[in-house]
């Protein structure tokens, strides 16, 4: 199984000196991806919940920090050599489909490969008016038309599509990547693991959305399930689906404790840690994110040294 982390752009990660540090760090500490979360401009108020704080809001709200999610993958490209570069996760209705399958492309070509396209639906309904897309409640439908867009331009010669929210044809399009950028798909709900069957590489949860816990494996194994039964409705074989997932909560060698007092996952022991990871892999995750930004630079190398020493070396 294969370790990455997730980092948001706010905080100690707006700076070009610490995004360097963090990601160098990483690439030597034996990380194999690196995530960044995706806003381009946040609502001074929103009247959305945030699916996966226990408070509902989103943690970048206080300051409102933001950076694109495609243009830091191009920065990571420049200076890092193997770590994989994934959008965790792009809000692909929030950006016109040519664009964004060139931004991805471009990124993916000057990394040498190494781009993963991590996509969701999005949530905040305010960031959609402000950035004038298509409107919030057609956000599905217009992602798949998108990823379907991003696919056509990426592997046909004469690419072309005539949807409700995307049209072209007559282009060309070069250089195309050597292989398309491995589609993670975001998302607990139904529609979600619709979409992960039908356009997915991977599907790509995170453990602690609200509405949908996946915050234990036999929880994840039984979504899982869920997707497994989505990939059949579509002819699909399950086997080719990969399982990458967030574990939204950073590790602590404190043991903390959920609400019904059992031990809260990646907390407590370095075995007890390890046995976690041991429990993901079982149920079939190939690909386990952790959130690992601190409120310094300092404290974020610290924490990502001592778990890829305790957790990632080890697992």
């Amino acid at each position: 199984m294969e370790f990455g982390i997730h980092i948001g752009t706010r905080g100690c990660l707006t700076t070009r000196e610490n995004i360097m540090a963090m990601a160098t760090a990483a690439e030597a500490q034996g990380y194999g991806t690196i995530g960044v979360a995706d806003h381009l401009i946040v609502p001074m108020q929103t009247g959305v919940r945030y699916p996966y704080t226990a408070d509902g809001v989103w943690p970048g709200a206080p300051t409102g920090e933001c950076f694109d999610a495609i243009a830091t993958l191009a920065f990571l490209a420049g200076f890092t050599q193997r770590v994989k570069l994934l959008t965790s996760v792009l809000v692909v209705p929030h950006r016109p489909a040519v664009l964004t399958a060139k931004l991805l492309t471009t990124a993916d070509v000057l990394s040498g490969g190494r781009v993963i396209a991590g996509i969701g639906t999005g949530w905040m309904k305010e960031e959609f008016a402000a950035l004038g897309t298509p409107p919030f409640e057609e956000r599905g439908a217009v992602t798949d038309e998108y990823l379907a867009a991003w696919k056509a331009l990426w592997t046909q010669d004469n690419p072309a599509t005539h949807g409700r929210h995307v049209r072209f044809e007559n282009v060309v399009y070069r250089p195309r990547p050597e292989r398309p950028p491995p589609i993670w798909v975001g998302g607990e709900s139904a529609p979600a693991l619709r979409r992960a069957a039908k356009f997915g590489d991977a599907w790509y949860p995170v453990s602690n959305n609200a509405q949908i816990l996946l915050n234990t494996p036999d929880r994840l194994k039984a979504g899982i399930g869920r997707l497994h039964q989505a990939a059949e409705k579509v002819g699909r074989d399950p086997a080719t689906i990969d399982i990458a997932y967030v574990w939204f909560m950073p590790p602590s060698w404190t043991q903390k404790t959920n609400e019904d007092g059992s031990r809260r996952l990646f907390t407590g022991s370095t075995d007890a840690m390890l046995q976690d990871a041991a429990a993901f892999k079982a149920v079939g995750v190939q690909h386990l994110i952790v959130y690992l930004q601190q409120p310094t630079i300092e404290k974020t190398l610290e924490l990502q040294q001592r778990f890829a020493e305790d957790v990632v070396r080890k697992a």
